[in-house]
């Protein structure tokens, strides 16, 4: 292993000397600090950053707590996360929580003991109105930035997401706009603040509508492509007399699909099916998705700008990022009916590039 003092003796300058090197200072030389930082990389020194942190109390160590990297919308934050950190000097340490409030908890507490200078947290979906962790970061005055809606225990802190209601209230609005009144609705996890906003904003578009809302249409589907599948395969069973699905996302929405399909249900002429946030992989199912687009990079740039802002002790911008509408082959008007009202195509008039 290369030590300062290594680097030094083949420098012919003093271990201080490289120190100050390594930290930018400005009272060296231009040409020396040139010349040292190239023996440096020659040599293969790399700095001691625990050592570094110990003496300056800063460790340039953020944390990202998210429900699973392998999750297509977190994947696509992650990446944006990543590289907004990288160039603004931090490490990032990353944890997925599993949706497991015990399991984000302790992993917000091994953040914390490593001396994170800031967290993002995608919260995991908890019915309590309080939470012990959510707590300790408000009286530990951690700099924290919260992903997606917020929930009653993380309202303090500053959040960064997409207009989920008015996002899941345009896409619900589609589907009435082609005819559509007896729409099924494959609701998310209760608890997570995404779903419940998603749902109010189908509910919203009925009510609008004046059409009445069906309690037998609403499906319990969880968040995955098997649970969109199954949540199907019930429909069928019950034999509701839908001929729309809206999903909580674009993988139950593609489940939900899956098993129509391999029922002889066809999509779109028997049944409409939506989604909601726009994967790489919607535009490429057996039947190209209608879905809503989420800028999910955008809001991985947006939490990490919020969050540098909090550790420099600014006050951060809070933005709710808008969503459109992006229209596919899965969805058509009902057998028999010809759509008359215009097709609404975004939730707020700006297009997202990303």
């Amino acid at each position: 292993m290369v030590r300062l003092k290594d680097v030094a003796a083949r420098a012919g300058v003093s271990v201080m000397t490289v120190s100050k090197v390594m930290r930018d200072a400005t009272d060296i030389s231009l040409s020396t600090r040139a010349r040292v930082r190239a023996l440096a990389e020659q040599m293969g020194y790399v700095p001691d950053s625990l050592a570094r942190g110990l003496r300056t109390r800063a460790t340039r160590l953020l944390g990202l707590v998210i429900p699973a990297a392998g999750n297509p919308f977190f994947s696509r934050l992650l990446m944006a996360v990543e590289e907004q950190a990288q160039q603004a000097g931090y490490e990032l340490m990353l944890t997925q929580s599993l949706n497991l409030p015990e399991r984000e908890d302790a992993a917000i507490r091994r953040m914390l003991s490593r001396r994170v200078e800031g967290l993002l947290i995608a919260p995991a979906g908890r019915l309590a109105l309080a939470a012990t962790i959510y707590d300790e970061l408000r009286h530990r005055q951690i700099p924290t930035v919260i992903l997606g809606p917020t929930a009653p225990f993380c309202r303090p802190f500053v959040t960064v997401g997409a207009e989920d209601l008015p996002g899941s209230l345009v896409a619900t609005r589609h589907l009435l706009s082609l005819g559509h009144r007896r729409i099924a609705f494959l609701a998310g996890p209760p608890a997570a603040p995404w779903a419940r906003e998603r749902f109010e904003g189908y509910r919203s578009a009925l009510r609008e509508a004046e059409v009445e809302a069906d309690d037998r249409l609403i499906f319990s589907a969880g968040s995955s492509f098997e649970d969109g599948g199954k949540a199907a395969l019930q429909m069928l069973q019950e034999a509701v007399d839908a001929a729309a699905v809206q999903a909580v996302n674009d993988l139950v929405a593609m489940g939900a699909a899956s098993a129509l399909l391999d029922h002889q249900v066809r999509v779109p002429e028997q049944m409409s099916v939506v989604g909601f946030g726009d994967l790489l992989t919607s535009a490429c199912f057996r039947v190209p998705l209608t879905t809503v687009h989420q800028p999910k990079y955008r809001l991985g740039v947006a939490a990490m700008n919020a969050l540098i802002q909090l550790i420099h002790g600014q006050r951060a911008e809070v933005p709710r990022l808008p969503m459109e509408l992006i229209l596919h082959s899965s969805t058509a008007a009902p057998p028999g009916i010809v759509p008359t009202a215009p097709v609404p195509v975004s939730a707020e008039p700006p297009k997202l590039s990303l």
